[in-house]
């Protein structure tokens, strides 16, 4: 087998638009980025091939793989990505937003690692010049029931969880955005943001492969054994399938970090018992690109939540061009690779948005894209309410050395490099 290993490269800088290119290993070793060969063993974890296997490549992922590579005490991290490229699935199909972290409840970890996670991500941006914007984002009411959510949320960002939130006058409303209806009210988010996700990933692999970490890519995990008495207590035996020759060959490693995505609880089956299986559910967000220059809206405009709906609501977004799209809807299927916009939901996409831009050209929306979200539930909700499930950031009882993440879906992107932090603590206290 041969593990596809990209070559190591610079950090992203703004004009960074597309993934590195990926450069093929020997048959029976994985090239380290220092020139050096680390030929795969089944020898104990002291002697393992690598401390840390992170897999799944998508933003995460990453996140993950680069915290960990840069502990001078154990720089050995490898990531494993069964695609040719990190962050072909989730990663880059969303809306690419910097949630502010106001949607999740009281002590819940997307509330906890959103709120840390979007501080840290502003932070990495601006230093590593990763294109990104604070744009806010407006929660607009059409009802007095939608006005009472807003209520909720203000007084929950202010009372509970110190995040900035204000309300937009009339007379401001349509000074800076005339074309948006917001019959009861707007509550607005200054911290909400856009980033180009594609270049915050190579940042992140950069960051790996600078700190000696190495992505193998086109590399699926296709078994997992733990070794010792107690299992993983001498290390991780992974069998891994080079999905471009269908070779497969074996590493250990010290400990593995399931960040897998949409295929997190496939990896998980392979590890625990029958008994305790999960099963993943799909919810597709379908997206609409609007290339029209009228109405003209320069803020991202959600409407009011509604408690255990699958997603936040047909909103709209920007790209850091200025470019408006709407979406994602929430539509359960049965595959992840379900991935074509489903045009048979535009007449539901065009009456959720004219609620509150009610100018828009319904003849300009076209199909765009659409994303999967994994989720442990069906129905599972995005906001607190019926059917909402945290995400699943765990050292799994009785095994040692496993960090399992599971329903990593909205807001994963901004909570990446707080999960990774959290992910580290689980390992390292």
């Amino acid at each position: 087998m041969s593990l596809i290993l990209t070559q190591r490269g610079r950090l992203a800088t703004a004009a960074t638009a597309t993934l590195r290119n990926a450069a093929t290993s020997s048959l029976t070793s994985i090239t380290r980025t220092d020139g050096s060969f680390r030929p795969f063993s089944h020898t104990s974890a002291s002697n393992a091939d690598f401390t840390h296997a992170v897999i799944g490549g998508g933003v995460v992922g990453l996140a993950i793989a680069q915290q960990l590579s840069r502990r001078s005490s154990s720089p050995s991290t490898l990531l494993l990505e069964r695609h040719p490229a990190v962050g072909t699935e989730t990663s880059s199909r969303n809306s690419e937003v910097i949630h502010a972290g106001i949607y999740y409840g009281a002590g819940t970890l997307k509330t906890e690692l959103c709120i840390r996670g979007k501080n840290l991500l502003y932070e990495l941006c601006e230093k590593h010049s990763v294109p990104h914007k604070r744009v806010g984002k407006w929660i607009v009411a059409q009802n007095q029931a939608q006005r009472e959510a807003l209520q909720r949320i203000h007084d929950f960002c202010v009372n509970d969880i110190n995040v900035p939130v204000r309300w937009v006058s009339r007379e401001e409303a349509q000074r800076r955005e005339p074309a948006v209806r917001a019959e009861t009210g707007i509550l607005e988010s200054p911290t909400t943001g856009i980033v180009d996700s594609h270049s915050l990933m190579v940042c992140l692999q950069g960051r790996l492969e600078e700190a000696g970490g190495m992505v193998a890519l086109a590399s699926a995990v296709t078994a997992i054994r733990p070794l010792g008495k107690t299992p993983g207590s001498e290390g991780w035996e992974l069998t891994v399938r080079d999905t471009t020759t269908g070779e497969c060959s074996t590493i250990i490693a010290q400990t593995i970090i399931n960040s897998a995505g949409l295929g997190a609880v496939d990896i998980h089956n392979m590890i625990v018992p029958a008994h305790q299986h999960k099963q993943m559910f799909y919810a597709k967000g379908n997206y609409f690109s609007y290339p029209a220059s009228i109405p003209k809206v320069s803020t991202l405009i959600y409407p009011a939540p509604e408690p255990g709906a699958g997603g936040l609501g047909t909103h709209l977004t920007l790209d850091l061009a200025g470019r408006i799209k709407f979406g994602p809807d929430v539509e359960w299927v049965d595959s992840p690779k379900d991935l074509a916009v489903n045009s048979a939901r535009l007449p539901e996409a065009i009456e959720a948005v004219k609620k509150y831009l009610p100018d828009l050209d319904e003849t300009q929306l076209q199909p765009d894209y659409a994303g999967i979200r994994p989720k442990l539930g069906k129905a599972g909700a995005v906001v607190q309410g019926k059917g909402f499930v945290d995400f699943v950031i765990r050292k799994e009882e009785g095994y040692e050395g496993w960090v399992n993440l599971l329903n990593i879906e909205s807001p994963g992107l901004t909570s990446s490099l707080a999960i990774a932090e959290k992910v580290e603590g689980l390992l390292y206290g």
